[in-house]
């Protein structure tokens, strides 16, 4: 296997961390707009960086990212940038031969008269609109394979094969006890994608009533986080495996709930509040001129990069699925997690909690396609594939999994 990285920041990088310990793959080309970054990232490696060539892409551009998966004999492009490029690295795959991957899928538009009620254009939408396509070219794309979207999703379709007759309702949970010292505010993964899934109106789903959606930050609960996390309050929130689940595993009820803490929302609520989430360039007077600049990148810029926190950061970060149903005609719940204490991941890694957990999956998924352990064409999702297989290897990369009876 021949891949395409495309991005070197936090995840990007950790992706290589994990790969290079790995044999299943013959060479990783690392592409970033930066190219001093890619050239970082491979550098890090040391002794192991035999395997890995750094290079310059635009992820915005198409055809140099096809010009790039050809001259490199890439088979596979790995998307490990924000979701602002899922689309035009998803469509390069494709015309390249490639198969893809991604940890976040193509972005959403809400309903333009009624955002808090009705859905209106989903996450994936554009993706899941090319599945013919993908399908008739004998490619995969297999979307959202991070963790939240990814391992949350492989979770769910294990607890539909293995744990339950019935469904009522499966519930992504994700929360963290993590702090970084010196940092009034520090988010501990990119703002960019945190202001784009935070204060898009979150969709849930109902088996009676489809795609739904509500207003940011609705139906708060408490959600007691396994080892030593504790209770965290959680809200809803927009995120893929809302979308995702429902397509491959029969359930009552669908939800995305994060555990963000209410400082962490009254500053989302402020930045809304100001239009500094925005996306929309605005003419900034400078002295050398007008520039024109996104205000969500100016907030980006000005905040510390996450990938750079590890050594400030303490604590762990849980991602997980509770579900509840029926076995065996009796009432069930339990809550499936992975676990990543920062400690662990700085140390063994060099790469901080969040975006070590994020970027493992990935590389998991890969090694699963290398070996054929995981077959497929057309655009898929993680719960396509049997969960056993990867839950194994997460396990073997070091990393275990966890399941707690509620």
């Amino acid at each position: 296997m021949r891949i395409l990285l495309v991005g070197a920041g936090g995840v990007g990088t950790a992706i290589t961390r994990i790969a290079a310990r790995r044999p299943f793959f013959e060479h990783m080309v690392v592409a970033d707009y930066d190219l001093p970054r890619a050239k970082a990232a491979v550098a890090a490696l040391g002794e192991r960086a035999g395997r890995f060539t750094p290079a310059r892409i635009d992820a915005a551009d198409p055809a140099a990212v096809t010009a790039l998966l050809a001259e490199h004999r890439c088979d596979v492009l790995l998307n490990a940038t924000d979701p602002r490029f899922v689309l035009p690295l998803f469509e390069a795959a494709l015309a390249g031969g490639a198969d893809y991957l991604d940890m976040a899928m193509s972005m959403s538009k809400p309903h333009p008269d009624r955002p808090y009620e009705e859905v209106g254009v989903k996450l994936g939408d554009d993706q899941f609109a090319q599945a013919a396509e993908w399908a008739g070219s004998g490619r995969l794309a297999l979307v959202g394979m991070g963790v939240e979207p990814g391992l949350a999703d492989v979770f769910a379709r294990y607890a539909a094969d293995e744990l339950f007759d019935e469904i009522e309702e499966i519930g992504i949970r994700d929360g963290a006890n993590l702090t970084v010292e010196g940092y009034d505010f520090a988010p501990s993964f990119s703002i960019w994608t945190t202001i784009e899934e935070c204060l898009n109106p979150p969709v849930i789903y109902e088996k009676d009533r489809g795609w739904y959606t509500t207003e940011p930050f609705s139906e708060p609960e408490v959600f007691d986080f396994p080892e030593g996390i504790g209770p965290v309050e959680c809200v809803n929130v927009e995120h893929e495996e809302v979308l995702l689940v429902p397509r491959w595993v029969d359930a009552g009820r669908v939800t995305f709930k994060y555990g963000l803490g209410e400082d962490f929302i009254d500053k989302l609520k402020t930045l809304h509040a100001l239009g500094v989430d925005s996306t929309e360039p605005v003419a900034v007077m400078t002295d050398r001129g007008t520039a024109k600049v996104s205000p969500r990148d100016l907030v980006a810029a000005v905040l510390p990069d996450p990938a750079g926190l590890g050594d400030r950061m303490h604590g762990k970060t849980c991602a997980g699925t509770w579900v509840k149903g029926v076995k065996d005609g009796r009432p069930r719940e339990v809550y499936l997690y992975h676990v990543v204490d920062n400690q662990w991941s700085m140390r063994e890694y060099g790469s901080q909690a969040v975006v070590w957990q994020t970027a493992v999956n990935p590389v998991v998924a890969l090694e699963l396609l290398a070996t054929g352990a995981w077959t497929g064409a057309g655009v898929l999702g993680p719960e396509a594939f049997a969960p056993g297989p990867f839950l194994d290897l997460l396990v073997e990369y070091g990393s275990p999994w966890g399941m707690r009876e509620q």
